[in-house]
């Protein structure tokens, strides 16, 4: 198995898709293969099987993550890399396009997406914070917009990750964000959202899409699932939207929707109301 682990993150590292790219490269490198404990080179045919049958999804994304890990880090130190390292790995719970399998599509374009709409919302929000602070309130709110980009990100090491591709001077630690965004009232919250959200539709009214929207929807959303005590909050943790033995909070939201991707206008959280 640790044989198999390290010819697949050389896999990773080169990025190549197919194992028969590897194989080759194995078969014309004699001297890293005996270096990677291969008496002999596998075939593909061994190699698919055991990525995808033998390794088990939690150590496909401990590879993934391992080998941009090591690009990262080899161009901080300025050495040369098979290719540019990815802005993050899917988890392996993710719901993947099959049109764009790893994401990149949106992640490729987040930056400059992010920048353009920083100016318009960030001014809308506000931590309130003392003066001579060393670390500017738009960093807090840069890392908030990295992490809601990924899926299952904690803030700890969505910190240290945002710390490493971001060219920022100074960025906030996960406990330093989860302290500040604490501090804040749900009311604040919701007023500086909303006020986010006016600024936001005062831009893209501009576009023709935004006039060709026509669409208004009304859901239910409803977070992951709930695994810790309810106690004294059964009317807030009420339940999924199917038929289980899970608890987990909903929203009911109001949404405008363009070209497939829903502004959300509001939120309300849903409790259960005791019958009369």
């Amino acid at each position: 198995m640790a044989q198999l682990f390290r010819v697949f993150l050389l896999k990773e590292i080169h990025g190549w898709n197919h194992e028969t790219a590897l194989v080759t490269y194995l078969t014309h490198h004699p001297g890293l293969c005996e270096k990677l404990g291969l008496e002999t080179v596998p075939d593909q045919s061994t190699l698919w099987r055991s990525w995808h049958q033998r390794f088990t999804a939690d150590l496909r994304e401990t590879v993934q993550t391992a080998a941009r890990t090591i690009l990262i880090e080899a161009l901080k130190s300025g050495i040369t890399v098979p290719r540019e390292p990815e802005h993050s790995v899917p988890s392996h719970g993710d719901e993947v396009d099959e049109s764009d399998p790893n994401g990149e599509a949106v992640l490729d374009e987040a930056a400059s997406i992010t920048d353009h709409v920083s100016r318009v919302v960030f001014p809308a929000f506000s931590l309130d914070q003392s003066e001579g602070c060393e670390i500017h309130e738009n960093a807090y709110w840069d890392l908030q917009t990295y992490l809601g980009l990924r899926e299952r990100l904690a803030a700890n090491e969505g910190a240290r990750s945002f710390a490493h591709e971001l060219t920022r001077g100074r960025t906030p630690l996960g406990h330093a964000y989860r302290e500040h965004l604490c501090d804040l009232s749900i009311a604040q919250i919701r007023e500086m959202y909303r006020q986010a959200v006016k600024r936001l539709l005062n831009e893209v009214a501009e576009t023709k899409q935004f006039f060709r929207a026509g669409i208004i929807a009304v859901d239910i959303t409803e977070a992951d699932p709930f695994t810790g005590d309810r106690t004294g909050h059964e009317e807030e943790i009420i339940g999924t939207k199917e038929n289980t033995d899970e608890y987990a909070y909903q929203w009911a939201t109001v949404q405008l929707v363009v070209d497939a991707v829903p502004i959300v206008l509001d939120a309300r959280a849903v409790r259960k109301v005791s019958p009369a």
